[in-house]
This record gives C-alpha cells, sequence and structure tokens, in this order.
C-alpha cells in the first residue's frame, strides 16, 4: 500500500481545500508540521501527489466542446512517433494507449463541432494515424475525481478486500 491513513486523510483535506498550507494541515489533522511535509515529500516522490496545479476549465477558456477520438495508428515504428505529433496539438488533452479494435484514445477540446472536424484533421494528418473515431460528450456528470479512492484507504489497509 503506498499510502496509510494519515496520508488519506492529508489528501482528502488538500483534495477539499487544495489552497491550505502546510501549517494549517498539521493543525487540522493533530500533528507536527514537520510530519505533514514528511508526508508530502514522500507522496510526492512515489508520484501519489502528480500536481499542484490549478484545475482550468477548457470551456472557460472558449473550448466548449469535448470529445473522445479513438484512433488506429501504424506501429511499424510503435507509438512514439504518432505521440510526438499528438502532443504538438494544443487541443489533445491527452492520450491513453487502449486494448480493443483502436490503439489509442484521446480527450480532445474545441470551440464549436466545426472547430471539431479542424482538430479532428490535425490528428488524422499526424504520420502514422490510419483512421478516428470520434464521440462528443454532451455532458460531465461525474467529473474526474480521486478522492472516493483516498477515502476507500483505510478499508483496504494491509492488501485486504
Amino acid at each position: 500500500m503506498t499510502i496509510d491513513e494519515l496520508d488519506a486523510k492529508l489528501l482528502s483535506l488538500l483534495t477539499s481545500e487544495p489552497r491550505l498550507g502546510v501549517l494549517e494541515c498539521s493543525r487540522r489533522l493533530g500533528v507536527a508540521r514537520g510530519t505533514v511535509q514528511a508526508r508530502l515529500d514522500r507522496m510526492i516522490a512515489r508520484e501519489v501527489i502528480t500536481g499542484f496545479g490549478p484545475d482550468v476549465s477548457p470551456a472557460a477558456l472558449g473550448y466548449g466542446v469535448t470529445a473522445f477520438v479513438t484512433m488506429e495508428i501504424r506501429q511499424i515504428a510503435g507509438h512514439d512517433p504518432v505521440l510526438h505529433g499528438l502532443a504538438r496539438i494544443p487541443e489533445v488533452l491527452e492520450v491513453h494507449t487502449i486494448t480493443g479494435g483502436s490503439d489509442l484514445l484521446c480527450r480532445v477540446v474545441a470551440r464549436s463541432n466545426p472547430d471539431l472536424q479542424r482538430v479532428i484533421d490535425q490528428i488524422v494528418a499526424v504520420q502514422g494515424v490510419l483512421r478516428t473515431s470520434s464521440i462528443i460528450a454532451l455532458d460531465n456528470p461525474v467529473p474526474y475525481r480521486v478522492l472516493p479512492l483516498v477515502a476507500d484507504v483505510p478499508r483496504h489497509r494491509g492488501g485486504r478486500s
């Protein structure tokens, strides 16, 4: 197990109130400031915590359309050349290698449906992309979250299920 109950409480606190400082976290958790700092440092080193930046809404930046694009790629040279090409397209927010009938899954944003066509055209122009399929997201009723996993850690402590 990568985190224990205190780590879970600290992560829950920082997830619900990300602007809290180490001193306030230590006060609320009832532990020394050095303990909180050491726990944060350890979780950063183990890549449990992957960032502290603000979550930015693409819609607030004018990108109101979200789509998921699957693609088949020419795998002679592997994934890397395609991944490098996709990384140069600002509207490609993330890319996952996947199993099944396609090779990659991308979350992309666009300003409108016609703009989505422009983004898809850029994706298709990447050397090695053979075919794409797109699904437009209508709503995001359960946004990306990890707090339920963090809250579940004490229950599964020690590898028990």
